[in-house]
């Protein structure tokens, strides 16, 4: 009985894969391979040219070596993004709105930040509104999107910007915000909306951002001084 796993490796001999992957290509190839010659077997055909019709099915062996290191590369890439970037970034944000919704509805009240003048009068709408129990949670959530990605073995962009992602819609939201205000400029008075915007901007930006970073960072560098000790372990 033919070994077909040694010839299909013998074929895709120098293939730059990890040693899980060069072998599990080798025995859905080979598989394959075993199955045709078979089939041809079964027509009433030779061994010897069952054999060489299953393998001349390969027109280029190198060609067809190198679209699998592509397609391979190309999928462990894509599977290392979701694993060390989507899922701790989409998982700390729904985390994070999920959280605020729920202090929105079930309480406390939130800390409401405005202007006033000497006899108490709002010289601008409230602006920016702080759930001190959900700025409070931040640094955990923080923690959890660094944990997730450095676990993963995300690089340090990774990490950064899992930690980071639940303020990336505010953020988008002032960034668009200040060019309507540089066109309204005449219609409404820019100092107001000015002050309105960098207010907004302190309480649902920076403030939250600070949070998830102290966390965040934090837990990355536990993270980091336990993978440094059990390399010097293993070493």
């Amino acid at each position: 009985m033919r070994d077909w796993e040694a010839l299909v490796e013998r074929q895709l001999n120098g293939i730059a894969l990890d040693p899980a992957d060069s072998a599990e290509v080798v025995a859905e190839l080979a598989a394959h391979l075993a199955e045709t010659c078979e089939e041809l077997r079964k027509q009433g055909i030779g061994e010897e040219e069952a054999v060489w019709r299953a393998l001349s099915e390969v027109d280029d062996w190198q060609k067809l070596r190198r679209s699998i290191q592509f397609a391979r590369t190309k999928e462990n890439v894509m599977t290392n993004r979701v694993k060390q970037f989507w899922l701790p970034s989409l998982l700390t944000l729904l985390l994070t709105m999920g959280l605020l919704m729920l202090i929105q509805v079930f309480g406390p009240h939130p800390w409401v930040v405005g202007l006033h003048d000497r006899n108490g009068w709002s010289l601008i709408p409230p602006v920016s509104v702080v759930y001190l129990p959900w700025l409070l949670a931040l640094p955990l959530i923080g923690a959890l999107g660094a944990f997730l990605s450095c676990r993963s073995g995300g690089s340090h962009l990774a990490v950064f910007s899992s930690i980071l992602f639940p303020v990336l819609p505010y953020l988008v939201f002032f960034l668009m915000a200040l060019p309507m205000i540089l066109i309204l400029n005449h219609q409404i008075a820019h100092h107001i909306m000015f002050s309105a915007l960098i207010v907004g901007f302190f309480g649902w930006v920076l403030v939250p951002g600070a949070a998830l970073l102290a966390g965040g960072l934090l837990a990355k560098f536990f993270l980091s001084r336990r993978l440094d000790s059990r390399r010097i372990v293993s070493g």
